[in-house]
């Protein structure tokens, strides 16, 4: 039946396209969203009855009707719907940053800085290492000069160090998961993402000296660090008035956040700040220091989910480039597996602190294989920073976060039925009556 009614919605798509080909963008844009969102729906549903996450279901329905294969939706449209993405991720971070307590981060703050360290430096040193080793065949770097594969490696290597909240928060969502293993791999990612973009400017920091002229632009990482103290500093402003507004105003909450993840997209936009950081500022910021209207704005956030993830990921699929893959594969694939090393070994080591549980150290890293926003931030100021190769270099990267994207969400879903905080049907929530980890019925059935 949801074949049926997915093969109907493709084929509506399809005539669809072809009656409005002449129209104005802005029109077929919003009747290409409003298909897509409803095949991705039907996508999801059919991933959740094979068990997969319905948010791979999203993805691969957007992919499958984007510019990338079908063409049911143009590339014209996926840009001219850029903003809503941009929206969208807004209320991802906002419930992502909304999710972390002090009072939880305050007794595992030794945890999570050994399983944020060993699950950045790994991937570090294990892609920068490989990639360097084989410069003289690798694609960017077969011509270049020992100083700029350095170089390469180097960026590659950070960037291989990202992970995606955003996945993480969606995946958490659906199953209903909210487990200690769960929490930790979120609050890692988090960490992570801001950690990644400083060690990011580092590099190209250390990076500049040991370049060919030109073809390092070291502006770009002062750039960025501007920025991210820039979307930090924005974000606690945006959660104090947003606090002081709820305390205010006890109604019509899912419009005004509706509005302010609108307005926080366009300022990021505008002034080139982080989205991603902002919104997960704000909500951290709501949460933890006016406790009740952050209580108010988690919950409305958790309202109205779904919607919200099926409209960022659709598009991410529809937004998906995949073309370089055609030339890259055997590159990218051994890109992927160095990163999973990295992360597997990463959260080992970090698993012989005994502040780490055993359930981290063996299964954590298969939460941290998603990579999304930030990292695709970081593959555009490597672009820029490489001007006279740094398009090739972004091809690639892009390509390695699609893959990531992916399967990312399988990888975490593993981990949460791994761990046991997720089984057929069932889902662990925060505590239970004797304060430790409840199990109750719910929606964890996949």
């Amino acid at each position: 039946m949801w074949w049926v009614a997915l093969a109907f919605t493709l084929g509506l798509m399809a005539l669809f396209q072809l009656l409005t080909r002449a129209g104005p963008l802005e029109a077929r844009a919003t009747l290409a969203l409003g298909f897509l969102l409803l095949a991705a729906h039907l996508g999801g549903e059919l991933a959740k009855r094979v068990r997969l996450p319905r948010i791979t279901g999203f993805l691969l329905t957007g992919f499958a009707v984007g510019p990338a294969w079908l063409g049911l939706v143009r590339g014209d449209e996926v840009l001219a719907l850029g903003f809503i993405a941009d929206a969208a991720v807004a209320l991802i971070a906002f419930t992502a940053g909304s999710e972390l307590t002090l009072a939880l981060l305050r007794p595992g703050r030794v945890m999570l800085t050994r399983l944020s360290t060993g699950a950045i430096l790994f991937p570090l040193g294990i892609v920068a290492a490989v990639v360097l080793s084989v410069s003289p065949w690798f694609p960017l770097t077969v011509h270049q000069p020992f100083g700029d594969a350095l170089a390469v490696a180097l960026v590659l290597g950070a960037i291989a160090a990202a992970s995606s909240p955003a996945v993480t928060m969606a995946l958490m969502d659906e199953l209903d998961a909210r487990g200690p293993f769960a929490r930790t791999v979120l609050g890692v990612t988090i960490a992570k993402d801001v950690l990644v973009i400083v060690l990011f400017t580092l590099v190209l920091a250390i990076a500049r000296p040991l370049t060919s002229a030109g073809a390092l632009d070291v502006s770009v990482a002062w750039t960025m660090l501007l920025h991210v103290a820039g979307s930090i500093a924005t974000g606690v402003a945006l959660g104090y008035a947003v606090s002081h507004y709820l305390r205010l105003i006890d109604r019509d909450t899912p419009l005004f956040l509706v509005a302010l993840a609108f307005v926080t997209a366009e300022v990021a936009r505008l002034v080139g700040l982080e989205t991603m950081l902002i919104a997960l500022a704000a909500g951290f910021y709501a949460r933890n220091f006016s406790p009740v209207e952050g209580e108010r704005l988690r919950a409305d956030l958790k309202r109205g989910a779904l919607p919200v993830y099926i409209i960022f990921f659709a598009l991410a699929g529809a937004g998906l480039h995949l073309e370089s893959l055609a030339d890259l594969w055997p590159w990218v694939l051994l890109l992927v597996a160095l990163r999973a090393l990295g992360l597997r070994l990463g959260t080992r080591w970090a698993g012989r602190s005994p502040a780490v549980p055993a359930d981290l150290a063996r299964h954590g890293w298969l939460g941290l294989v998603s990579q999304a926003g930030v990292t695709l931030g970081l593959a555009a100021a490597a672009r820029r920073a490489f001007p006279e190769w740094g398009v090739s270099l972004e091809a690639l990267v892009v390509v390695m976060i699609g893959i990531h994207e992916v399967v990312g969400p399988i990888c975490f879903r593993r981990a949460l039925r791994l761990t046991g905080e997720v089984t057929e049907g069932e889902y662990v929530t925060d505590k239970g009556d004797a304060g430790g980890p409840a199990l109750v019925p719910g929606g964890g059935g996949v």
